[in-house]
């Protein structure tokens, strides 16, 4: 059951391959399972067909592993196969009646025995062992005798194994192999691989020798070329034949000699230009241009003859005979008018031959001699044709024309450029040169303009960009370099900006920038003030250009950290001088400023660029808050004191890391924060404005200033909160007195503020607790006034008389003792009047 099951499996493998339906590697597992099968099911004296077949099933599994790849696999089943052939013979032995018989069975036997031997001769070989590779071949080559059909078959192995070592450069290896090939070629006539297959073999081995070393083995590359063309005459033995004799530095007589050998035989015209070539790239004059003169007459009818003529023409140019190459370029072109035209091909390179020599001659600042090149150029175009070559050629003329300082003649030739190709950014670039040689600005300026959307502009086919984004930058670029050396900034600065908007390399993309700044910069210094606002926005929009740069910047492979941080270094620094220097403007101080913090967030966070970062938002916020102040729309100043917000919060954090750094016991931030961020929070009515000042009161080194600015702003448009304005004005009375000397001056000031809040003017009908509040105010005034001589004057009637109204008012409405007590208050101050008192007494 086995055994059937195995001969199923196989003859289902061999069905299924034929109709491509398993793979060779899926083919060579199914044989080898079934092959093994077979094997198992071996018995001790199977019959000879179950050898035979043992035999087959071995062999093509061993050479289907061979097939793809895995060699080793195969040797256990061609061992298996060998094994199983001795025993056939073994058997058809012992059957055999006479001596006819057994030379049938050894004739059978050898024919499956070579097959083998030559299996394993793959096997090895595709694993690298030579010698048995070696061994194997030659115990076929020694069964051709009596299997000459397998000649041809062997000669080919042979002659694959001399390919594949010849691939792999082992040189000595593919000489033995292709030998061996072309020798087993020439054991049977009859049944060999054909005189030109044995051509192919020795050519191979010509070329194996040639390249192995040439000069240690010139002579046998020279006989197995030489043979190879006596077994069949073909053009690759000729040029191998050729470039041999080149090599060993054969005298021209020879060359010519082996070129007279070929005569007769039929090549092509590619064919018979790359022998010319190889003869005059190798310094043989007289022999290349004696046989490429000869080929004419070969090949009189053919429509390629042109080809000739400019490998006639290259050849003349690279061997420095300029005058000659002229006068068989001046035959072309008479023959283009007389009937004799290249064909497209040809002359599409000989234009390629003729503008090269014209850009050599460029380089070297011989423009008269390059114009007289591209001359010749234009002497294969028709009067009043389109097309872009030409727009081109014309451009490159206009090029020379200008370093001749023949400007007429340069804008006639980018006339005729603008005809041909007027939406090319180079034709653009050549109208752009000659304005500004003119210093024609406004034809400039439009000349640039064009350019820059040219550049951006995507082309009129999908797949075929108009021009290439680099090409339009260094266009740009140029443009820009050729506006400054002519005193043109104007159009250097539109350049440039067309250019900052395309640049994809990141330090070109800075380095214009940076120019920008600093012609931007110039021009704002020399400008009156009425003009400068434009100017100073572009400079905004450059340096914010800048910080979206180095945004993106951190994926580009080629920028890398250092850089970007020496960037940032200096737009941070500009940004910050600009800031200051426009202090007239408060809203452009503010944008550099807050441009500055954003352009030193790439930077290291040491402590100059964190105590940077804090001035930088703390003046932001402080520009906010002022702006605010002025007589804004209420939307607007909800904006202005939310940013000035959001500026402190960040520069809250940035003072937390500043202060780890070092002491700054005697830096006024903490009180600007706290003042700014009174101020935001008050001003845009902020529910959690008590919260925030809990803390504040918690403080114990709070200065008396700062409290008498909080109650200020508590009360400043449009905030309006009382409570914290008294309780700020009474902190402040309570450091007043707590001082060792009290300066009555700035006492007074206090008390003053602290009494008009605490008692409103005009209002007659006030609760007890709220004059007793005011009348305790009074009482501190009167103590303060009694111990110095300092209190103002002024201050001491403001009291006396608000203490006296206070009275008055309580009289109107029938308080008569109150009255009583409010104006005998009055009265106790009029003691302490100076020059005033005889005017109140």
């Amino acid at each position: 059951q086995i055994e059937e099951s195995a001969v199923s499996l196989w003859n289902w493998t061999v069905t299924k391959h034929t109709g491509a339906v398993i793979s060779d590697e899926q083919r060579a597992k199914l044989r080898f399972v079934a092959c093994r099968l077979i094997c198992l099911c071996e018995g001790s004296d199977p019959p000879e067909g179950t050898i035979r077949r043992q035999i087959l099933m071995s062999m093509k599994t061993g050479k289907g592993w061979v097939d793809i790849g895995k060699a080793g696999l195969a040797d256990g089943f061609l061992e298996n196969a060998m094994s199983s052939i001795e025993k056939l013979y073994v058997k058809l032995r012992k059957g055999s009646e006479g001596e006819g018989d057994i030379q049938v069975h050894r004739t059978d036997v050898e024919k499956s025995l070579f097959k083998v031997l030559s299996y394993q001769a793959e096997s090895v070989f595709a694993q690298g062992d030579f010698q048995k590779a070696v061994m194997c071949v030659q115990r076929c080559k020694d069964m051709l005798m009596k299997l000459p059909k397998e000649t041809c078959y062997l000669s080919i192995l042979c002659y694959n194994f001399g390919v594949e070592t010849y691939e792999w450069k082992r040189y000595e290896q593919s000489s033995f192999w292709l030998s061996q090939s072309y020798d087993i070629g020439k054991m049977d006539l009859k049944y060999s691989v054909g005189k030109e297959m044995q051509a192919k073999v020795l050519r191979l081995l010509a070329t194996t020798y040639f390249e192995w070393d040439c000069r240690l083995y010139l002579d046998k590359a020279l006989d197995a070329i030489s043979l190879a063309n006596q077994e069949n005459l073909h053009p690759a033995g000729f040029f191998l034949k050729v470039k041999i004799l080149l090599k060993s530095g054969a005298s021209d007589e020879e060359i010519n000699s082996a070129l007279a050998e070929f005569t007769h035989l039929e090549m092509s015209l590619d064919f018979c230009l790359n022998t010319a070539k190889l003869l005059l790239e190798h310094g043989r004059e007289s022999v290349g241009f004696d046989f490429l003169k000869s080929v004419p007459q070969r090949f009189e009818s053919s429509p390629d003859l042109g080809k000739i003529t400019l490998l006639h023409i290259e050849f003349l140019l690279q061997n420095k005979r300029e005058l000659l190459a002229k006068q068989k370029i001046e035959e072309v072109i008479i023959g283009h008018y007389t009937g004799k035209q290249l064909l497209p091909e040809a002359l599409n390179q000989l234009h390629i031959i003729l503008w090269d020599r014209a850009a050599k001659h460029y380089e070297e600042k011989s423009y008269s001699e390059a114009l007289h090149w591209y001359n010749y150029s234009v002497s294969f175009y028709t009067p009043g044709q389109i097309d872009q070559n030409l727009a081109k050629l014309q451009r490159n003329m206009a090029s020379c024309y200008l370093h001749l300082k023949q400007v007429d003649k340069a804008k006639e030739a980018v006339k005729q450029a603008e005809r041909c190709d007027p939406n090319s950014v180079f034709t653009k670039f050549s109208v752009y040169k000659i304005a500004v040689l003119e210093n024609d600005t406004d034809k400039a300026m439009e000349a640039v303009i064009e350019m820059g959307k040219l550049a951006e502009k995507p082309s009129e086919h999908d797949d075929k960009p108009r021009v290439d984004k680099n090409t339009g930058s260094n266009l740009l670029s140029l443009a820009a370099q050729i506006a400054l050396e002519n005193d043109q900034q104007n159009v250097a600065i539109k350049a440039l900006e067309y250019l900052s908007e395309h640049l994809q390399d990141c330090r070109q993309l800075f380095a214009s920038l940076k120019c920008l700044v600093r012609l931007m910069l110039s021009k704002v210094m020399a400008e009156n003030a009425e003009k400068r606002d434009g100017d100073i926005n572009s400079i905004l929009t450059y340096m914010k250009l800048a910080h979206k740069k180095l945004a993106e910047s951190f994926t580009e492979e080629k920028f890398t950290g250092d850089m970007r941080i020496l960037e940032a270094h200096w737009f941070r620094k500009v940004a910050w001088n600009l800031a200051v220097q426009f202090k007239d403007s408060p809203e452009k101080m503010r944008d550099f400023f807050v441009l500055s913090f954003k352009l030193s967030q790439f930077c290291p966070s040491d402590k100059a660029v964190l105590i940077a970062q804090k001035t930088c938002l703390l003046m932001a916020a402080a520009v906010d808050l002022e702006m605010g102040r002025q007589q804004v729309t209420p939307s607007e100043q909800t904006e202005l004191f939310s940013q000035a917000l959001q500026h402190l919060q960040t520069c809250k954090d940035i003072w937390k890391m500043l202060k780890l750094t070092g002491d700054f016991a005697k830096d006024p931030t903490d009180t600007l924060l706290l003042l700014y961020e009174f101020e935001a929070r008050s001003k845009l009515n902020d529910p959690t404005l008590h919260n925030f000042m809990e803390s504040v009161w918690e403080q114990p080194q709070i200065e008396i200033k700062t409290l008498e600015i909080i109650a200020s702003l508590a009360m400043e448009s449009p905030a309006r909160y009382p409570v914290l304005c008294k309780k700020a004005l009474k902190s402040a009375l309570n450091l007043h007195r707590k001082q060792a000397v009290i300066d009555a001056v700035k006492f007074s000031k206090c008390l003053h503020s602290l009494i008009n809040i605490s008692l409103p003017t005009g209002l007659t009908d006030l609760d007890t607790c709220v004059l007793q509040e005011a009348w305790d105010y009074f009482e501190d005034a009167l103590s303060v006034v009694s111990s110095t001589d300092a209190y103002p004057e002024m201050e001491i009637l403001w009291l006396m008389t608000r203490a006296w109204n206070t009275g008055i008012f309580q009289y109107t409405v029938g308080k008569y003792k109150e009255a009583e007590q409010w104006c005998g208050l009055g009265m106790r101050f009029l003691n302490h009047l100076g020059s005033l008192k005889k005017s109140y007494e």
